[in-house]
């Protein structure tokens, strides 16, 4: 209950205010998530590899990352062959299971959870998503439409990639920045989390439940919110990393589906009625789950 007050409340108020403004005056939320797309999220990108030193912990977040990414494939697939669903609804399965909220409800539930440090090695958990999205939850919501080459391309068509290798660039060159555009940076890099919350906010008020499916959607939504978790603590437990790293991986890892595979399955028709329906789902459920995992790990 502490951590439903402390934590999760306050998220969900402010997702709460998205979903209500959206309700009420319809906006263009395309460009609002372009704004943070291309603006707020590269900025505090590259200030978090700027200023943050990476270490052997960063290396074994990586690994356990990949680990966690097969071991819900592998499960999404078995599921999927034992219930003898066909390839198209495996696909739409995968971008829900598969792919995790990190970036528009993973950090800033670790900023109110675990302060300024967890923060940091969500931002990490973050960028590594974002690439394993751009090519994984594209290869598969284009099944037959798209090569894996085209969606690793696709990585290289945003912004972030370039921030880290900017960010890790300098830091390793030892350059040092103007106290004053460090300042701007860091504001500019504070709006993007409040951004991508309210972002989330708004993408849930035109998710609708359609065609529901309650097995599909019930599967679905306990591989990303319970097993997700399980598998990521059994991983940790393999590595030599921190409590504090752990308790992050465990929680983001408990995430909802992330609303950008919604994108993909729109764009690629890959059933995107049945993962807006589990995104959906998911994410309300989650507000129950996350405040669990974390009286769990404090």
């Amino acid at each position: 209950m502490i951590a439903l007050l402390e934590t999760v409340f306050p998220v969900f108020l402010i997702f709460l205010s998205g979903f209500i403004i959206q309700k009420k005056f319809s906006l263009d939320i395309k460009s609002i998530s372009n704004m943070s797309i291309y603006i707020l999220n590269p900025v505090l990108i590259f200030e978090t590899f700027y200023t943050s030193k990476m270490n052997g912990q960063f290396g074994y977040i990586v690994i356990i990352q990949l680990l966690l990414l097969i071991g819900l494939i592998l499960t999404t697939k078995i599921a999927c062959r034992l219930l003898r669903y066909d390839l198209r609804t495996e696909s739409a399965l995968m971008l829900t299971t598969a792919f995790m909220n990190s970036g528009n409800y993973g950090t800033p539930i670790i900023l109110f959870a675990f302060g300024k440090k967890g923060f940091q090695e969500a931002v990490l958990i973050m960028v590594l998503q974002a690439i394993i999205m751009g090519i994984f939850a594209v290869y598969y919501a284009s099944r037959g439409k798209a090569s894996m080459k085209d969606a690793i391309l696709n990585i290289f068509k945003l912004p972030n990639i370039y921030a880290v290798l900017l960010g890790l660039l300098l830091q390793y060159s030892h350059v040092p920045l103007p106290d004053s555009f460090m300042q701007a940076v860091d504001l500019v890099g504070r709006a993007s989390i409040p951004v991508v919350m309210l972002v989330l906010g708004m993408q849930l008020a035109t998710v609708a439940v359609k065609d529901f499916d309650g097995k599909l959607i019930s599967l679905g939504t306990v591989i990303r919110l319970v097993i997700s978790p399980l598998l990521a603590w059994g991983i940790c437990c393999l590595f030599p990393i921190s409590p504090l790293s752990k308790n992050v991986i465990l929680i983001i890892a408990g995430m909802p589906s992330a609303a950008t595979a919604l994108l993909y399955a729109v764009q690629y028709e890959a059933r995107a009625k049945l993962v807006s329906s589990i995104t959906l789902v998911s994410t309300v459920l989650s507000f129950i789950s996350i405040a669990l995992l974390l009286n769990l790990v404090k």
